[in-house]
């Protein structure tokens, strides 16, 4: 493992210990996946673990350094031939052996294993199809023709482990009417963030982490990433420690 920071190379995004590369998949890396994949609840260490449309890999990836000391297994999934195999890539440059990168369509993904996943996470496409990407690559991994939220819902209650979570990260305006929507398929909320670009914005994106058992409150928190001054907030910093680069 590194334990120096990594040259910054051009072609994907530089963390503290590994280096994702992306220009071969669709989909990027974004502040959403970081964020999700830094802020995905860990309560009990879980064995296996399923990335719905994975893209480059960067949530597999982050989940696999939090979890690196513990003997899981990373499924990573994405319907994208190039995806996958930057993903396959990305994991074997950065040393992480527990990720294992497949390429199919989610709705016709059947694990391996008969235990449920432990953990489920995702930046699932969440733009209804009114304006066509130029790409169809990206038409896939942004668009919902592919995967809509109740395909997404009925693949997490297929694969989750009973007393499993499912994360994800929506913008915010959506956020209600998918947590109703879940609510409806006995999904139910037990964590929430909401996250806005800076104090004087409306809220942006939201973290949420489901589980099939209800419960009585949703921890609910709010995060702002940038100070008056264009600066990472401090809260932002202490989640992103353990990835981002900082600068002083």
């Amino acid at each position: 493992m590194h334990n120096n920071p990594l040259p910054l190379k051009k072609g994907g995004f530089t963390f503290k210990r590994f280096f994702v590369g992306h220009d071969k998949s669709p989909m990027k890396v974004t502040t959403d996946s970081c964020l999700l994949g830094a802020w995905a609840p860990i309560c009990s260490v879980p064995q296996k673990i399923l990335d719905i449309g994975c893209g480059c890999g960067v949530i597999a990836l982050m989940l696999a350094q939090r979890l690196e000391h513990n003997h899981c297994q990373i499924d990573a999934i994405d319907i994208d031939v190039q995806a996958v195999a930057q993903c396959q890539q990305n994991s074997q440059q950065a040393g992480f052996t527990s990720v294992n990168a497949i390429n199919i369509d989610i709705n016709q993904f059947e694990p391996s294993h008969a235990v449920g996943y432990d953990l489920i996470v995702t930046n699932p496409p969440y733009f209804e199809s009114a304006v066509d990407c130029r790409n169809p690559q990206r038409q896939l991994a942004r668009y919902t023709e592919s995967l809509n939220f109740q395909q997404l819902i009925d693949t997490v209650k297929r694969l989750l482990n009973p007393a499993g979570q499912f994360c994800l990260v929506l913008p915010y305006h959506l956020s209600n009417q998918f947590r109703l929507l879940c609510e409806s398929n006995q999904l139910y909320l037990h964590e929430l963030m909401n996250v806005r670009y800076s104090a004087d914005k409306d809220f942006s994106l939201s973290l949420m982490a489901f589980s099939l058992i209800r419960s009585n409150k949703v921890n609910s928190q709010e995060l702002c990433m940038r100070e008056d001054d264009g600066r990472y907030s401090q809260e932002f910093r202490r989640l992103l420690s353990d990835f981002y680069l900082f600068r002083k």
